[in-house]
């Protein structure tokens, strides 16, 4: 009895040993000996439909961060002011309202037009006097009956008052006065002020009844089918920057996005180490104004990067990742490494990618499709490993 006690405790001892012998190699047997490696067989490669492909040089477009402002040039922006002084009979401006070129924008009132038509008519019917008196002391001339002194005098005060006329004819089409309709004995004390450009009236600075002068600005008119995006672009960026260049940009509280060239480059750096660069609008909008704040992206030029498509790059805990196939330590199975990449430029489906250092992006064989698959699998399983510990 006491024998086959002893041989039973034996058996038992072997048998738990053999037990415990066969459980000491299941921790060690993980899928996974580094965190960065996943591994898929066949069937799972196949039925992700997971491709691979190499890391490629691409020629992408830098950008620039730009500032500016819509503005128009100096040739599409009026000032209008009364070339002479009066008050303002009537206006019918307001801010934001369209005019036409030739429009009256105001009409001044001045008792001293008046003086200024009566001295035109004086002074013409004078000249008229004086042009026959000259060309009949010529005729006397070539007759030898007069002295030449006396046609010299007759030709200066002829030119003299010729000149006086014209300088009231120059300052009554200034004020917009008809010369035909004072001929015709229609005298005002009124002049019109007309607008030399179609446009939008961006300023009004004076009202009816006011008194104003030749200084005084009445009214700013802005032509906006010509508009330009004025761009601040710090000097550091300047280098890169040719006139050609597209800039894409958005207003403020708007989503839409315009385009527009570079057109010409500044020549001066301000005080804040910026550039000034004038860019024309591809498609002109009449419903922008002048002054109106953008936020805008130059393409700077192409530079040769290493790049991948977009979908080979996954993000994890606010890293950015690429997976690479790296031998497989078990047949009919695909080994993967997940590795680190910093992101640039993203331009067509590419993306530049910076590899850390020490991996040469030309022998990589990278996955280009199927990524977010592996990493998937990757943290699913460390998960699944994690609990059966």
């Amino acid at each position: 009895m006491k024998s086959f006690i002893q041989s039973t405790i034996v058996i038992t001892t072997l048998f738990l040993a053999s037990c415990s012998s066969n459980e000491k190699p299941a921790p060690k047997e993980e899928h996974h000996a580094n965190e960065n490696s996943v591994e898929l067989t066949a069937e799972q490669y196949k039925t992700i439909d997971l491709q691979t492909g190499k890391i490629e040089l691409k020629s992408l477009s830098g950008t620039i961060k730009v500032n500016g402002i819509l503005d128009v040039p100096p040739q599409n922006l009026v000032s209008i002011s009364a070339p002479f002084g009066g008050t303002v009979k009537n206006t019918e401006l307001l801010q934001g309202m369209k005019v036409r070129k030739g429009q009256v924008v105001a009409i001044i009132q001045n008792p001293d037009f008046i003086n200024v038509q009566q001295d035109y008519l004086d002074y013409k019917s004078q000249l008229d006097f004086l042009k026959l008196e000259y060309e009949r002391q010529q005729e006397l001339s070539t007759e030898n009956i007069n002295a030449k002194k006396t046609v010299q005098k007759a030709k200066s005060e002829y030119e003299s008052m010729r000149a006086r006329v014209n300088g009231l004819k120059a300052r009554l089409q200034l004020m917009n006065i008809s010369l035909t309709s004072i001929e015709n004995g229609k005298i005002q004390s009124s002049s019109s002020i007309l607008s030399p450009i179609s446009g939008y009236v961006t300023q009004v600075n004076t009202n009816i009844g006011a008194f104003v002068t030749p200084s005084d600005v009445l009214f700013k008119i802005a032509d906006t089918e010509h508009l330009h995006a004025e761009l601040t672009v710090f000097e550091k960026d300047i280098p890169k920057l040719i006139v050609g260049q597209k800039v894409r940009f958005t207003l403020a509280n708007e989503d839409k996005e315009r385009i527009a060239t570079v057109y010409l480059i500044g020549r001066e750096i301000g005080n804040d180490r910026t550039v000034n660069v004038h860019c024309h609008l591809d498609k002109e909008d009449n419903q922008l104004l002048p002054g109106m704040y953008l936020k805008g992206l130059v393409e700077s030029g192409s530079n040769e990067v290493t790049a991948v498509p977009d979908k080979a790059i996954v993000e994890f805990e606010g890293e950015k990742y690429i997976f690479s196939e790296v031998k497989a330590d078990h047949k009919n199975e695909h080994a993967f490494e997940m590795i680190s990449v910093k992101t640039g430029v993203s331009e067509l489906g590419y993306t530049e990618i910076i590899l850390s250092s020490g991996k040469s992006w030309e022998t990589l064989k990278i996955v280009i499709n199927g990524a977010y698959d592996l990493l998937s699998k990757l943290k699913n399983g460390e998960e699944a490993g994690g609990h059966s510990h």
